[in-house]
């Protein structure tokens, strides 16, 4: 079995350190791609797929892991000829988590070498960029609003040093500008809010159970709209949050669907995987058992 590792050699942080003292052994086992600027696990996911990999890796976090998704998808037929594996390295690892892959290194690794696979459903999104339609696909997640203004916002500097307390500070900032009103639609429904966000798995940021009905291999999308997102919201979700508990059906509305179309009044973000994309609108759908993921 052939495996291509894509890394980013610059990466920082505990899991990154032990990653790289890491590297001789696999070195032995398998082919190594490093990044050296965005975009690159992409196109080396795409000439790993033309060489011919049985498994692609990507080590990494969840944008990693989304690159290196498209990259399969870049390559004609490609998710037809190859598997993805994951090496949890990020922040957060939402993906990871939902697959119960290992968030330690070896383990992660032991798994991969096992190569048990498993047919998942991919997310795709569909949006105008410079006045040309483009697609791209996501693995776990997808938001619209108050969570993707925030990613776009966020410190690296300090996500780099403070981890997921990055994403808080930058909530509180996109908190304090005007929220659009985004209208999800679906199969007829409605439903309209200030943050809209789509679940192919279950989590949402880690271990929040916000799509409790979720499944990587139901053929749909799950999607979660807040009416209001303002400081008296966060505060009485939170709570629920932190313990894992599912959001009240008082406080959402939910529809399901296997392809809804995403609208705003004003601009509005929107973000896949946890990484910045563009602006609305767009159509979300899902391919399903589209993916072959290597898992536990």
């Amino acid at each position: 079995m052939r495996i291509c590792v894509i890394f980013n050699p610059a990466a920082r942080g505990t899991k990154a350190r032990r990653f790289r003292r890491f590297l001789n052994e696999l070195s032995q086992q398998c082919a190594l791609k490093a990044t050296t600027a965005p975009g690159d696990a992409r196109r080396f996911a795409q000439a790993a797929v033309a060489t011919g990999y049985d498994v692609i890796a990507a080590a990494g976090g969840d944008g990693t892991v989304n690159e290196v998704v498209n990259g399969i998808g870049d390559e004609p037929d490609g998710f037809a000829k190859t598997r993805l594996g994951v090496l949890p390295l990020g922040t957060v690892n939402v993906f990871a988590r939902e697959l119960k892959i290992p968030l330690k290194l070896e383990a992660a690794w032991r798994v991969l070498k096992r190569a048990h696979e498993m047919r998942i459903d991919l997310g795709r999104a569909e949006f105008l960029e410079a006045g040309r339609l483009q697609s791209r696909y996501f693995l776990q997640l997808a938001g619209a609003g108050l969570d993707a203004r925030a990613i776009e916002l966020v410190s690296w500097r300090l996500k780099k040093n403070a981890g997921p307390f990055a994403y808080v500070v930058a909530g509180f900032q996109a908190l304090a500008e005007k929220q659009p009103q985004i209208t999800v639609t679906a199969d007829g429904q409605t439903a309209g809010g200030e943050l809209a966000l789509f679940g192919n798995g279950k989590f949402y940021g880690g271990s929040f159970h916000i799509f409790p009905g979720a499944d990587l291999g139901d053929g749909q999308l799950h999607a979660c709209v807040f009416p209001r997102v303002n400081v008296p919201t966060l505060l009485r979700h939170a709570p629920g949050f932190l313990a894992g508990q599912r959001l009240s059906e008082h406080h959402v509305r939910r529809l399901r669907a296997d392809e809804m179309e995403v609208t705003s009044d004003i601009p509005a973000a929107f973000e896949l995987d946890g990484e910045w994309i563009g602006s609305l609108p767009a159509t979300f759908s899902v391919a399903p058992q589209k993916l072959r993921v290597v898992v536990p």
